[in-house]
């Protein structure tokens, strides 16, 4: 009896020692088969969350991509070539930056109707409305430049009006049409190389200033192939320039578009010659004439010593 029982006894602790051996290979087995797949799952998380950064990172970029750079709207060989586009002012550059500061904490408003006596708006919509062509056909023979002419909304302008005065500007004969080179046509749909656009002092700060020029609210601006018109000057022309306010309106468009084709600034040639189209004469005129015209009527160019 003694010997039955330990052998029972024995049998039952191998049946224990197979059962263990058998579960322990069973929990190895399944290591083996979780820990891959554990792994597998963090590596595909790990790859989602870098897609969805790099998705999101790219979707930031397209959003707060900023406008390209305006064309320099130049002719090889002018001040504005090298280096890319380079804005020119009708105005010394001075530090502007208290005072428009200043300008920035007003809510722009579109203005009233604006004369040339009474109050101008200092801001407007800051939307442009596209003129219709004053004029079939181009002005001047040679090279066509296809223009635009845009008024701001709140500047209290018509377009039709503004359109027809710078229209009347390229038909001179002393203007830039003078050699037979170049001449304008207005359009008001499709490409245009040349845009004029007419504007409030704080708009013309703004589109001034976003390319480095300080227009203090006073003068005009080119940048790139748009030439900025402050309508404080268009109304009001410049205590400097004595003649009719159309020929004032005349030396600011024959002054801005003589940049675009490539002219630098003059100075005064002597004591009571008239001055360069090019001269920056709202800085005064340095014992010159006030003149508006880059040609005589005979047809000879109206130089200066230029200004570095």
């Amino acid at each position: 009896m003694v010997g039955e029982e330990r052998g029972r006894r024995r049998a039952r602790g191998r049946g224990a020692i197979r059962r263990a051996h058998r579960r322990r290979t069973r929990i190895r087995v399944m290591g083996a088969v979780l820990v891959p797949s554990a792994l597998l799952l963090c590596g595909a998380l790990a790859w989602d969350g870098r897609e969805g950064a790099s998705a999101q990172a790219g979707a930031s970029s397209d959003r707060v991509a900023g406008p390209s750079s305006p064309r320099p709207g130049v002719r090889p060989g002018s001040p504005s070539a090298p280096g890319g586009p380079r804005p020119s002012a009708s105005a010394d550059d001075r530090d502007t930056r208290a005072e428009e500061g200043r300008r920035g904490a007003k809510k722009p408003e579109p203005g009233k109707r604006a004369d040339t006596s009474g109050a101008l708006p200092e801001y407007g919509s800051g939307e442009f409305v596209t003129a219709a062509p004053a004029h079939t056909g181009s002005h001047g023979t040679g090279t066509v430049h296809r223009y635009r002419v845009e008024v701001e909304r709140g500047t209290g302008l018509a377009t039709r009006p503004a359109a027809a005065a710078v229209s009347d500007v390229f038909a001179d004969s002393r203007g830039w049409t003078r050699t037979g080179q170049d001449a304008f046509q207005q359009v008001d749909s499709g490409p245009a190389g040349l845009v004029i656009r007419i504007a409030t002092p704080a708009t013309v700060d703004r589109l001034c200033g976003a390319y480095g020029l300080n227009t203090h609210g006073e003068v005009n601006c080119r940048v790139g192939d748009t030439v900025v018109v402050n309508l404080k000057r268009w109304m009001r022309g410049s205590p400097q320039f004595a003649g009719p306010l159309a020929e004032y309106r005349a030396l600011i468009i024959n002054h801005e578009v003589g940049h675009w084709l490539g002219h630098g600034h003059e100075t005064c040639p002597g004591p009571g010659r008239r001055a360069p189209a090019m001269m920056q004469q709202i800085d005064g005129l340095k014992g010159c004439v006030a003149n508006a015209w880059p040609y005589t009527s005979a047809g000879t160019y109206l130089r200066g010593p230029s200004v570095p």
